[in-house]
């Protein structure tokens, strides 16, 4: 009854004109976004973040409008994997294996929104999930102490960076970048300034909100000026728009099977829609056997991985929410988001801002609906994007970005390093080591050091004090885990031709 009680707390909020307008917002947005390939929800978060304050929204308003975002181009990845075969980010990449060729068939419109079906199946669970599981969770984080919490943020450095990645030393190496840049301001303990070679500028530290679109947002538009050429095309030939009824009936257990498997690894600090669509679909292929025809162009293919990344999105929230601890690099945006607005993600959240956490839970299950609204008769204009020539694009995003910045804090020292953590991105991309570890170090390193501090000081310097409980070993062992696992996971990951074969 609480559930329900705190539910319709939530659709108070969320039915209100201005924040229905901005799920609207955020999920035609976050579409349009997920359908520009390499782009994606990180980036596409990251680059929207500024334009919160800019507009001087509040807590839900802002978490309502990204979140919408970040289910939007959840949909929108689907659309380039299928048309271009390029996926629109790294959890899209499974959708190519059987929706190019479904649209090479000449069922590119049937592709489309079969998919859309299976994203608005997979998301719409995990928000009901996100609902029932969230509060539990966060019960269970009152038996978090010190060395609990600091053998969870090292869980979620051994995982977060793992199956991003092409070898684990590159995801450690990037974790460290973003502890060095953490230890950078006063220390909070002493007050002893760090790292900051006499600069008053840095005394602060550094601002995580610039890091982020530095990294993500101007780091792209680099990237993408080196890699691209003046103008894009459709890859395949895409005609009339129709409801393929058959496909989504024989499908529908695919997807249910599909948003368990992929909530599951959601939820898994650090696993991410990626690990959730490669399971999907590793576990229907099994299913449907050799004749199941798995890679020319099955429409359990596409129902599969679409299915699983947008239910692993959706239970990505769940530990960020209740524990503070990014599922995903896109809710580690998220989490510099409700840092910035003064908001404090973790266990004591559902009781301090019921109407934030309830809110943002039935906004989302309104975008659910608005998505599947969007993604059937407005899939033409999405596929328009992709001809949207770059000179056109990158000067908008980069305005966003300066703009956005300038406005939050009024120094042009914070654009100059937004534009340095620019080409830190760029390179860190030329030199193919992820960046979402160097974020998530940025956002946690300091709380990683507060928690190893006081259970050094609870325990008097007795380092066996780090294994004390239960759930601290647990954690340790998951750990030690999620940076092993990786290494016999991403082969079978970075080679989706082989597991057609």
């Amino acid at each position: 009854m609480d559930t329900l009680a705190n539910l319709a707390l939530g659709f108070g909020v969320a039915l209100s004109p201005f924040t229905l307008m901005l799920a609207v917002i955020g999920c035609f947005l976050g579409t349009i976004i997920g359908a520009l390939p390499g782009l994606g929800p990180s980036n596409g978060v990251a680059i929207l973040i500024p334009i919160t304050f800019t507009l001087g929204l509040d807590a839900t308003s802002a978490l309502v409008l990204m979140t919408s975002v970040y289910y939007g181009a959840m949909y929108g990845g689907r659309i380039s994997s299928i048309l271009l075969n390029i996926p629109g980010d790294e959890p899209a990449l499974m959708t190519t294996l059987d929706g190019y060729p479904m649209a090479k068939a000449g069922r590119a419109g049937d592709a489309l929104v079969l998919s859309g079906v299976a994203s608005f199946v997979g998301a719409l669970l995990a928000t009901i999930g996100l609902m029932f599981l969230a509060p539990l969770l966060a019960r269970i984080a009152y038996l978090f102490g010190p060395s609990e919490y600091f053998a969870l943020y090292l869980l979620a450095f051994c995982t977060l960076g793992g199956i991003a990645s092409k070898n684990q030393a590159k995801a450690a190496i990037a974790s460290c970048i973003g502890l060095g840049i953490a230890m950078i301001g006063l220390d909070n303990f002493s007050g002893q300034p760090r790292l900051t070679f006499g600069s008053l500028h840095l005394m602060d530290g550094v601002d995580f909100l610039v890091a982020i679109v530095g990294l993500f947002a101007v780091a792209e538009v680099f990237f993408f000026i080196e890699s691209h050429g003046k103008n894009t095309s459709i890859g395949v030939k895409f005609e009339r728009v129709t409801v393929p009824v058959r496909d989504i009936i024989a499908s529908a257990w695919t997807m249910l099977r599909a948003s368990v498997v992929g909530f599951i690894a959601g939820v898994l600090p650090g696993a991410g829609a990626s690990l959730g669509s490669f399971l999907a679909y590793m576990s229907e292929k099994s299913i449907a056997g050799p004749k199941g025809g798995f890679g020319e162009g099955a429409p359990r293919g596409v129902a599969a991985p679409e299915a699983g990344n947008n239910a692993a999105a959706g239970g990505a929230l769940v530990p960020m929410l209740t524990l503070g601890v990014p599922g995903s690099g896109t809710t580690a945006v998220l989490l510099a988001l409700l840092m910035t607005l003064n908001i404090t993600p973790g266990p004591t959240l559902f009781a301090e801002k019921p109407d934030v956490v309830w809110g943002l839970i039935a906004s989302l299950l309104i975008a659910n609906f608005v998505l599947l609204a969007m993604n059937v008769p407005l899939v033409r204009l999405f596929v328009r994007v992709l001809q949207v020539p770059p000179w056109v694009l990158l000067p908008g995003v980069t305005m966003i970005s300066f703009v956005g910045i300038y406005s939050l804090s009024g120094s042009y020292f914070d654009l100059l390093m937004m534009i340095g953590f620019g080409v830190l991105g760029w390179a860190l991309r030329k030199l193919d080591v992820p960046t979402v570890p160097i974020i998530l170090g940025i956002l946690l390193g300091n709380h990683m050091e507060d928690s190893l501090r006081r259970a050094m000081v609870i325990s008097g310097g007795d380092w066996m004090h780090l294994f004390s409980s239960p759930i601290a070993v647990g954690l340790w062992v998951a750990a030690i885990l999620g940076f092993v696992a990786p290494m016999f996971l991403r082969p079978l990951l970075r080679r989706p031709q082989a597991i057609t074969d």
